[in-house]
């Protein structure tokens, strides 16, 4: 089961770096994007967010081949979580972005930065910290959902589990031992962005204050 709850958690890290990769864009385009791009943006995030997570994986699987791209089973699962995370992910950075009070991109901007520039080195390092507790309740929701690649042939930790009953003939057992490692995991990857959360946390500055 060690070896499968390994893939598992190689799995989450690679699909929430798809959505931090892609999602943040995404948030800047919604937020500093003409209309073009917001409307573009708005299109993908309704589409990957009223997919099904499975229907999104299989259209990954079966459906790249059709364009002469045949992924191994793990890339896929990688790919369509991620794809489906970076929709979600894209709100939190937007919701984080936006606590940040908007007079402090125009006095970037005063001091002859970029937008990109003000983006980057004002607004985004305060974004994160603000981002952080709804990152850790969909890094959580990201884990759990990596137990559908199964479906793709991937050996996760759930795939691992069925092989090993397979040969014990102990479905309950097994199932509860799968639970437990899934539970396991989960509160450790909540206590680690806890822990990032209150180390990057700054005294007196929180989101109602963050218009001071």
């Amino acid at each position: 089961m060690l070896g499968g709850a390994l893939v598992t958690i190689k799995l989450t890290a690679a699909s929430l770096a798809i959505g931090i990769v892609l999602g943040i864009p995404l948030a800047f385009g919604q937020i500093y994007g003409n209309r073009l791009i917001k409307g573009f943006i708005s299109i993908y995030e309704r589409l990957f967010r009223s997919i099904p997570l499975l229907v999104i994986l299989f259209l990954v699987f079966y459906g790249f081949p059709y364009a002469g791209i045949r992924l191994p089973d793990f890339l896929a699962a990688v790919l369509g979580i991620g794809l489906r995370s970076a929709a979600y992910q894209s709100q939190i950075y937007r919701g984080a972005i936006q606590s940040v009070s908007n007079t402090q991109m125009k006095a970037a901007l005063s001091m002859g930065m970029t937008k990109l520039q003000s983006f980057f080195h004002v607004i985004l390092p305060q974004a994160i910290r603000f981002a952080i507790p709804s990152f850790s309740n969909e890094a959580a929701i990201v884990l759990k959902d990596t137990s559908l690649a199964y479906a793709l042939g991937v050996i996760e930790l759930l795939r691992q589990g069925y092989y090993v009953i397979a040969t014990s003939y102990e479905p309950m057992a097994i199932f509860l031992a799968v639970a437990a490692i899934y539970l396991v995991m989960t509160v450790s990857l909540n206590m680690v962005l806890t822990r990032i959360e209150n180390k990057l946390k700054i005294p007196g500055i929180g989101i109602e204050g963050s218009s001071q």
